[in-house]
C-alpha cells in the first residue's frame, strides 16, 4: 500500500488487535516529529492518528494481500532514507537502502499473503487478528487471544491450519483437567506387559488452548516446557514436539468467576496478546449474508478454504523474517522503550529483556510482511502494545484510578525519543 509524499504516519492497528486499547474515544497516539530534510520548503508535520476505529492495516490491501510500500524518491523525504554514517559528510539527497533481488523472500511473502486471503473466506472482520497470528508464526512465538464468545476465535485457528496444511488440535480447559490430559502419559499395555507413552494433544502443530484461564495453575504450568523448550518430559524422558509448534490460547474477558488468571511467568511466554473486538455493522451483515447463502463454519472445504502453503513455505518465511536487519539505533530504541516501562510510576513489574527480544522479533516479522529488509522505529511502535501489554503488572493504585497497560505504553511511546 503506497503512501503520499511526506513523512509516513505511525503504523497502527484496528481496535484491540494488535496495538489498540479498543476503548471508545481512545486518544490518538502521538506521532514522532517529521525528520528535518533540506528542501525548498519544509515538509509538513506528520498528521496525528485518528482515534482508534476500524481502519486498514498499514501495508495490507483490502483483498488481504501484503503490499510493500514504495521507496521514496531522491527528492522526497521518508523512512527509506539511510542516516548519514559517522565521519561521512551529510548529503542533501537521502541515500536509498540497497534492495537486492530476494526471490526466496518474495515467494515466502506471497505465500503468507495467500494464507491471509484464504482465511478471509471464512473469517470476516478480524483482519488484524489474522495478521497478528501470521506475525506470531513468523517469529516462532505463541499468541494469547482475548475476546467475548462468538467472535470466531476457534474458526480463525482452524482456518489458519487449513490454509497452511498444518495439524491442529483443540483442548477445552476445565477445572478438572489434569496435566497428563494435555502432555500425555504412560499407559500400561497388558498385551506387552510394559508401559507405553500415549501422546497428548500437545503433540500437534497448532494447539488451541480454549479458555486457558478456567483450569488450575498446575495444568496451566504443564504447557510451560512445551512453549519454551518445544518438548515434553514424561518420566524423565524428553519428547520433542512437531515443527512448527504454536500454542494459541483463548480467554474470556467478561467472566472471571471460577477462573484462574495466568501468572506473569506464563503470560511472558506468549509473544503477542491480541484482542478480538466485535465486528462493525458492515462486517456483521456480511457474516449473516454468508450464513444465509449456506456457509457452514464446520465445513471449511465447503467454504472454499484449501491449502495454499505448507510447512516448507513457513520455514522459508521465518528465515527471511529472521534475516531482516535492525540498525543499532533501532536496537537502542527497543531497549529504551522497555526500560521506560520499568521506570513508570504506574508499573510494578516492567518489560524484561525477554520482552525486548520479543519486540525485536515481531518488528522484524512486520517489516518482512511490508516488503522491507530493515526495521524502522515505526515497526517497533506498531508492535509495542500487542507485544508488551500482557507483560506489564500495574500497581493497585494505578488500576484503581482507571490505568491500564495500554495507556502506560502509549505514554512511554510518546516520551521515548525516536532515533533519526
Amino acid at each position: 500500500m503506497t503512501s503520499p509524499a511526506g513523512p509516513a504516519p505511525v503504523p497502527s492497528f484496528p481496535p484491540g488487535v494488535p496495538g489498540a486499547s479498543g476503548a471508545p474515544g481512545a486518544p490518538a497516539w502521538p506521532t514522532a516529529p517529521a525528520p528535518v530534510v533540506p528542501a525548498a520548503a519544509p515538509p509538513a508535520p506528520a498528521p496525528p492518528l485518528a482515534p482508534m476505529g476500524p481502519q486498514a492495516l498499514p501495508g495490507v490491501e483490502a483483498n488481504g494481500t501484503f503490499q510493500a510500500p514504495k521507496q521514496p524518491s531522491a527528492s522526497t523525504p521518508g523512512k527509506g532514507a539511510v542516516p548519514t554514517q559517522p565521519g561521512r559528510p551529510a548529503s542533501s539527497t537521502p541515500v536509498q537502502p540497497a534492495q537486492p533481488a530476494r526471490p526466496a523472500a518474495d515467494a515466502a511473502r506471497r505465500a503468507m499473503a495467500l494464507v491471509r486471503t484464504e482465511i478471509g473466506k471464512a473469517v470476516v472482520g478480524q483482519d488484524a487478528a489474522v495478521t497478528g497470528l501470521i506475525i506470531g508464526l513468523l517469529a516462532g512465538g505463541h499468541v494469547l487471544l482475548e475476546g467475548v464468545p462468538g467472535v470466531a476465535k476457534t474458526l480463525l485457528v482452524r482456518s489458519l491450519a487449513a490454509a497452511l496444511s498444518l495439524e491442529t488440535k483443540r483442548v477445552q480447559f476445565t477445572p478438572d483437567l489434569m496435566p497428563g490430559d494435555v502432555t500425555g502419559s504412560l499407559i500400561y499395555d497388558q498385551r506387552g506387559s510394559r508401559f507405553e507413552f500415549q501422546p497428548g494433544p500437545v503433540f500437534t502443530n497448532l494447539l488451541l488452548a480454549d479458555e486457558i484461564n478456567r483450569t488450575p495453575p498446575k495444568t496451566q504450568a504443564s504447557l510451560l516446557e512445551a512453549m519454551e523448550e518445544r518438548q515434553v518430559t514424561v518420566e524423565g524422558s524428553p519428547r520433542p514436539l512437531p515443527d512448527p509448534f504454536m500454542v494459541i490460547a483463548t480467554q474470556n474477558p467478561v467472566e472471571y468467576e471460577g477462573t484462574y488468571p495466568l501468572p506473569e511467568a506464563q503470560l511472558d511466554r506468549f509473544l503477542l496478546k491480541l484482542v478480538l473486538p466485535l465486528p462493525p455493522r458492515e462486517d456483521e451483515v456480511q457474516i449473516l449474508a454468508r450464513h444465509a447463502a449456506g456457509f457452514n463454519p464446520r465445513d471449511l472445504p465447503g467454504a472454499g478454504i484449501q491449502a495454499v502453503a505448507g510447512a516448507q513455505d513457513l520455514r522459508a518465511a521465518r528465515a527471511a523474517a529472521a534475516a531482516v536487519a535492525a540498525q543499532p539505533a533501532v536496537l537502542g530504541y527497543i531497549v529504551d522503550v522497555c526500560r521506560a516501562t520499568r521506570q513508570s510510576p504506574s508499573v510494578e513489574l516492567g518489560a524484561s529483556p525477554r520482552a525486548a527480544t520479543a519486540l525485536l522479533a515481531t518488528a522484524k516479522a512486520w517489516a518482512f510482511l511490508q516488503g522491507r529488509d530493515y526495521v524502522t522505529p515505526d515497526d517497533v511502535k506498531a508492535l509495542t502494545i500487542p507485544t508488551l501489554q500482557h507483560r506489564l503488572s500495574l500497581r493497585i493504585e494505578a488500576t484503581s484510578e482507571g490505568g491500564s497497560a495500554e495507556k502506560v505504553l502509549g505514554t512511554v511511546l510518546a516520551s521515548v525519543p525516536v532515533p533519526r
